[in-house]
C-alpha cells in the first residue's frame, strides 16, 4: 500500500486521553507501512495549536521546514500517553470566522485565500488548505469536540480528507454516546465530591457544587448516577427553585451530620433566572456565564436559612492522566481513524454507539450539543437521574 502522510491535531479545551490518541494514530500508520523513504519512522506530522496551527504554519525558506509542525517518531511519542493534556498544545480558533486581530500579520491586508464573512469575521480556509497541502498531508486527524469537528465538516466539504475523533469531558458531540475525557472526568467528581462529605458534615453545610456543562447536563448526571444523595440540576430542564430548597432542607435534616448536596451543571438555572454571559468570546464564539454556582448557592442559603456554601469542579478534571477507560478508547479511536484513511474514507468521526465501536458523519457546525434526553433520563421532581426504564439505553447517559 502506498504510505499516506498524515496530519494530527487537537483543538478546543484539553482532557485526559488526547496524548494517547496521538501516540495511538502514528503506532497505527506506523502497522500499516506507511514510512517515510530511508525512514524507520512513520509518516505523521503533529500541528501545533489546532487549527490556530494550520492558519500560522510557514515554511522556512532556508531549511524547508514548516512552522506549528511537530514530525512524529518513536522516541516523541513513546511515553506521551501516561501523561494528561495534549502535548501537540491547541487553541480555540475557527478559521472560518476569525476576527482581524486573530489573523496572522502577513494576511490582514487581503488576498491569498483571506475571505471577509463578516464586517470583523474573515474565512481563512483556502490558507489551511493550501498550507496542508503544502505539507503534503494526505489526510488530517481532528481531535476535538462540537466546534473543532464542526470545522472540520468544512474542510471536508471544501475537498480536504478529515477524519475525526470526539473528545470532550461534557460527552456532547453529536453522532456518539461517548467522547474521550469523560470517564476520567466523572470519576473525579464522583472522588471530589465524596471528599467533601467531611467537610460539610463537620460545619454543617449545605454544597452547591458546579461543574462543566455549558449546554449539556451528561457530566453532572453521571456523577449523581454514582452518589446516590445528591441533587442534579442541568441545562436541559429548568428547575423549580423553591422545590429545589425544600428537598435540600429535608435531605439536610434528615442526616445524621446535617449536610445536602446539590452539583449544578454550569448552563443549569432555575425557572425564572437568568445567567449572564461575561467578557469576550473566544474563538469559538462563546462567551463565559455567570457562575451559577455562587448564585445558587446565595439563593438556597436565603430561602433556606441554612448555611450553604460552593465550590467548583472545572479544570481539575481536565488535568492529569487518563484512567483506563479513556486510554483504552483513545488508542482504539487512534487506531480505527487510520483504519478509515487506510480505506480512503474521509468525513468520518470514529464514535462509541450502544456500546459499540462505529464512525459516523462529522458533525454539523452549528447544529448545537448532544442533550440529555429529560424524558427517558432525568427525574425533575427528585433532582436526580432516572435509572428506571433504561433497557437498551447507553450506559454513558
Amino acid at each position: 500500500m502506498a504510505g499516506k502522510h498524515i496530519g494530527v491535531l487537537t483543538g478546543g479545551g484539553d482532557v485526559p486521553g488526547l496524548n494517547a490518541a496521538i501516540k495511538s494514530v502514528y503506532t497505527a500508520a506506523r502497522d500499516q507501512g506507511w514510512l517515510r523513504a530511508g525512514s524507520i519512522d512513520a509518516n505523521v506530522t503533529g500541528i501545533l495549536r489546532g487549527w490556530k496551527g494550520t492558519v500560522e504554519m510557514r515554511r522556512d525558506s532556508g531549511s524547508g521546514r514548516f512552522s506549528e509542525t511537530l514530525p512524529l517518531t518513536g522516541d516523541t511519542v513513546r511515553t506521551v500517553d501516561r501523561f494528561g493534556g495534549t502535548f501537540l498544545h491547541t487553541s480555540r480558533t475557527r478559521p472560518d470566522r476569525m476576527r482581524l486581530e486573530s489573523v496572522p500579520e502577513p494576511l490582514r491586508s487581503g488576498g491569498g485565500g483571506v475571505q471577509p464573512v463578516g464586517p470583523d469575521h474573515f474565512d481563512l480556509t483556502d490558507v489551511v488548505i493550501r498550507n496542508l497541502t503544502d505539507l503534503g498531508i494526505d489526510c488530517l486527524v481532528a481531535i476535538g469536540g462540537d466546534d473543532t469537528l464542526g470545522y472540520a465538516r468544512t474542510l471536508h466539504r471544501r475537498g480536504f480528507p478529515v477524519v475525526a475523533i470526539p473528545k470532550t469531558m461534557d460527552n456532547d458531540v453529536r453522532g456518539t454516546d461517548y467522547c474521550l475525557g469523560f470517564s476520567t472526568a466523572v470519576h473525579r467528581a464522583v472522588s471530589f465530591l465524596n471528599r467533601q462529605r467531611t467537610h460539610l458534615g463537620s460545619h454543617e453545610t449545605i454544597g452547591v457544587f458546579r461543574i462543566f456543562g455549558r449546554d449539556a447536563g451528561f457530566t453532572a448526571l453521571a456523577a449523581a448516577m454514582a452518589i446516590s444523595d445528591i441533587r442534579c440540576l442541568i441545562p436541559e430542564h429548568r428547575f423549580d427553585l423553591q422545590e429545589l430548597c425544600r428537598t435540600l432542607a429535608a435531605d439536610y435534616k434528615s442526616h445524621p451530620s446535617r449536610y445536602a448536596m446539590a452539583l449544578c451543571s454550569e448552563g443549569a438555572i432555575w425557572k425564572g433566572g437568568t445567567l449572564e454571559e461575561v467578557g469576550a468570546p473566544d474563538g469559538f464564539g462563546h462567551r463565559h456565564k455567570q457562575n451559577v454556582g455562587e448564585a445558587l448557592a446565595a439563593e438556597v442559603a436565603e430561602i433556606t436559612r441554612l448555611p450553604s456554601r460552593t465550590q467548583d469542579l472545572t479544570y481539575d478534571l481536565r488535568s492529569g492522566e487518563p484512567d483506563h477507560f479513556d486510554k483504552i478508547v483513545a488508542n482504539t479511536f487512534g487506531a480505527l481513524a487510520v483504519e478509515l484513511i487506510a480505506a480512503g474514507k474521509s468525513g468520518r468521526m470514529v464514535c462509541l454507539r450502544q456500546g459499540v465501536y462505529d464512525h459516523a458523519d462529522l458533525p454539523e457546525a452549528g447544529a448545537g450539543a448532544r442533550t440529555v434526553d429529560v424524558e427517558k433520563d432525568y427525574d425533575p421532581a427528585r433532582f436526580r437521574p432516572r435509572f428506571t426504564g433504561r433497557w437498551n439505553r447507553s450506559p454513558y447517559a
